[in-house]
């Protein structure tokens, strides 16, 4: 029983699977659109709001450190993907490594939980693009009715037809090839990425040096929450994080960390790179020091326009420009947070379905799903079925308490991944890798700890849900995927 669990699927075989012309994607990204798709679902609404929260809450003028901090984490992980991406370049990401690593089952939980981090975290980007649009089209005096604007609406129905026809649309260029979705993808993040310059070019001109004084607030304690909502790490050994102080500068990295979710999302489109042994390392590791910079960039402006206690949560960005007499600023930034929430959902879109196409290839999920486009040569089917899907989630439901299962799904990626490293070093090290990991296992334990730190600080009811999720997904692979896989079936023949 545990051979057929833990059994491994060995990298020429994997290589070997991509090559089946009923089964294979089309070689068409360079390493500019792997850095491309890297800022587009990195950059989103964390730039705009989060920044402004976690400095009056968490860290002031000293948020900004706490954004290096969270690069260096984000660092650690991705120096790890970017040696599994070049040395086993198949669609699957996490999934992928971990079937070459850890075996079949581990396999089969990383990627079960990656279908639903990606499925709603697109959703609910969806969502939150939705707002935004419905915002510009309120200020030029077009609206929607309630019903079709939200799912809170008149009579206890709402259909959020926005953010459906979003996920409908992208869906569609993603079916169509995923060069015209990088093309798609540089001109919208070209233009999120000048909104941003902006920002910070424009920020400057009404920075005060009074308000970086102190910049590190004295620490102050947080009251303790006594419930599922919670750090996890509070219930379990009574520890409560603090706010200021030095304390409060890694306590406001494990907010901001998450504005930097969706690098990882690049290593699923290593099958089709045409140079991944070279590229990918570049576009992930490359996509991921373009937006560090960008973060600590706007946090020092934004903390030195606007005294940090008064910085708004919602929008402060926008609120520190008006503050100082400057709308026309703000709606610059709800622009650019629109048009950057479009490239963010894609690309969450288009990486769930890499993991949903590899899975369904390996025999875990119907193989009816892992055959590409005649013309196109994209996994159509697995597109077509999540983008339904989520566009109905997106309309109907309100997504909020779980969009932290976004955020563990992806640590707990993270964590696997650096592992896998490990092991594929010591079980093949005759395999060529264009990329290594430096100082291995160093990096890889760094990068393990420092993924479970941030994990415990999420709330107890998050890790429930994700347990519950991750039960239901080895129900499934007992019944359906362990008998239907292709080594299994290799190994009876």
């Amino acid at each position: 029983m545990s051979r057929t669990l833990f059994r491994t699927k060995n990298v020429e075989q994997s290589i070997r699977d991509t090559e089946e012309p009923e089964h294979a994607l089309k070689k068409t990204l360079s390493a500019l659109d792997l850095t491309v798709f890297g800022v587009g679902v990195i950059i989103g609404t964390g730039i705009f709001v989060l920044t402004g929260k976690v400095a009056k809450e968490n860290a002031g003028p000293a948020v900004s450190l706490s954004f290096v901090i969270a690069g260096v984490v984000c660092a650690l992980a991705a120096l790890c993907y970017a040696e599994f991406a070049s040395t086993v370049p198949v669609a699957g990401s996490a999934y992928t490594f971990s079937y070459a690593t850890l075996g079949e089952l581990p396999a089969w939980i990383i990627g079960w939980d990656l279908v639903l981090e990606f499925a709603l975290g697109t959703a609910v980007v969806a969502v939150g693009w939705s707002g935004y649009i419905r915002s510009l089209l309120d200020n030029a005096g077009w609206h929607l009715p309630d019903y079709l604007g939200s799912r809170d609406g008149a009579h206890g129905f709402g259909f959020d037809i926005l953010a459906a026809a979003l996920v409908l649309v992208l869906t569609a260029v993603l079916v169509v090839g995923v060069k015209l979705s990088a093309r798609v993808t540089q001109v919208v993040v070209a233009v999120k990425v000048t909104v941003v310059l902006i920002v910070i070019i424009g920020g400057a001109f009404f920075v005060s040096g009074a308000n970086y004084s102190p910049f590190v607030p004295p620490s102050q304690p947080v009251a303790a929450a006594g419930s599922l909502k919670a750090p996890l790490i509070q219930l379990m050994f009574g520890f409560t994080p603090s706010s200021f102080g030095v304390l409060g500068i890694f306590t406001a990295a494990s907010v901001v960390f998450f504005a930097f979710i969706g690098f990882d999302i690049v290593a699923t489109t290593a099958e089709e790179t045409k140079n991944p042994q070279r590229d990918m390392p570049r576009g992930i590791i490359g996509s991921l020091v373009v937006c560090t910079v960008l973060y600590v960039a706007v946090s020092i402006v934004v903390t030195g326009m606007e005294r940090y206690s008064k910085l708004s949560v919602d929008a402060p960005l926008a609120d520190a420009f008006k503050a100082l007499g400057h709308p026309w600023f703000a709606g610059v930034i709800s622009f650019g947070a629109a048009v950057g929430l479009t490239t963010v959902c894609m690309i969450l879109l288009l990486g769930q379905t890499r993991i949903f196409f590899a899975m369904s290839r390996d025999g875990l999920l119907p193989r009816f799903f892992s055959h590409v486009h005649p013309r196109f040569k994209t996994p159509h089917r697995p597109t077509v079925l999540l983008g339904g899907v989520i566009a109905v989630i997106a309309g109907f439901t309100s997504l909020s308490e779980l969009a932290e299962l976004v955020n563990i799904g992806t640590l707990f990626a993270f964590v696997v991944v650096a592992i896998g490293v490990v092991i594929l070093r010591r079980t093949r090290p005759d395999l060529p890798r264009s990329f290594r990991t430096p100082l291995v296992p160093v990096i890889p334990a760094l990068s393990v700890c420092a993924s479970l730190w941030l994990m415990l600080n999420l709330p107890t009811e998050t890790w429930l849900r994700f347990v519950v999720w991750l039960a239901l997904g080895v129900i499934l692979y007992c019944c359906y995927g362990r008998r239907h896989s292709r080594l299994a079936t290799r190994n009876k023949s």
